[in-house]
């Protein structure tokens, strides 16, 4: 049996402020890059120091603001941060902000740039730097890899009449992504009507081409009335090259959208 050490520490970066001028030459060698990690809530902790690597005592007096960039310098994050510092030479010029999951929602893999500045009482703000060459902008990066998310999905918006007045409409193929699934694949569809009354058949194919005697079978078929105001889910499994959607009913405005997941 292996044994695996697992680390559960503080995320702390330390800022500097200039709150009473650099007299001390501390120049240190590099700067910490953050990394924060889509899909869950991440604790950052910062602790701010002075000119001589001492505490500042941010317990009152202050309002503390964390603010983030992307690539393309565009505000993404932006918070209050919550103050730790009780007083206490421990706590002293310690406070964090939570980067939550839903704030990294929407953002890709890559690094944010961010600063950290002060606001006093009488609305000054005070800008705090990674260190005291007066670098003020620090750098997150944002990892997408270690909680992927949900599979890509694949939308379905039409679908056309086989022939003139052959009352039959098929989508076009869906790739049903046979490489990356086992012998229980699971997949699944959500069909959204309007209104639409008449059955939707799933036909799939082991073709791995797709042509105009491409052999279709049916391994799913779902029944409308016309009263659903909800998608309409199925899921089956198999592995196979690409599924399609079939009607024997127009479904012009009818089905306004599928929407698969492999």
């Amino acid at each position: 049996m292996q044994l695996l050490p697992r680390y559960l520490v503080d995320n702390t970066t330390i800022l500097v402020a200039d709150l009473a001028g650099f007299i001390t030459e501390y120049r240190p060698v590099y700067n910490r890059d953050i990394e924060i990690y889509r899909g869950i809530d991440n604790a950052l902790q910062f602790k701010l120091l002075n000119a001589d690597q001492k505490g500042v005592n941010v317990a009152t007096g202050y309002t503390i603001k964390f603010m983030a960039y992307d690539e393309s310098d565009r505000l993404v994050i932006e918070k209050d941060c919550t103050i730790q510092d009780d007083g206490s030479t421990i706590s002293r010029g310690k406070f964090k902000v939570t980067v939550t999951e839903n704030d990294l929602k929407n953002l890709k893999q890559q690094f944010l740039s961010y600063v950290v500045y002060l606001v006093e009482t009488d609305g000054d703000k005070v800008l705090t730097y990674n260190q005291s060459n007066f670098k003020n902008n620090g750098t997150i990066f944002v990892n997408g890899k270690t909680f992927p998310g949900p599979l890509k999905t694949s939308s379905v918006t039409s679908l056309t009449e086989t022939a003139v007045n052959s009352s039959i409409w098929v989508s076009s193929a869906v790739n049903a992504e046979p490489a990356v699934n086992g012998n229980e694949a699971l997949h699944t569809a959500a069909i959204y009507t309007n209104a639409f009354i008449g059955d939707v058949t799933v036909e799939a194919t082991l073709d791995n081409q797709i042509t105009g005697t491409t052999n279709w079978g049916t391994v799913a078929t779902l029944s409308f009335n016309g009263t659903e105001t909800a998608p309409s889910p199925v899921s089956f499994n198999g592995v196979f090259s690409y599924i399609r959607f079939k009607t024997t009913v127009n479904p012009a405005d009818k089905i306004t959208q599928i929407l698969v997941r492999n």
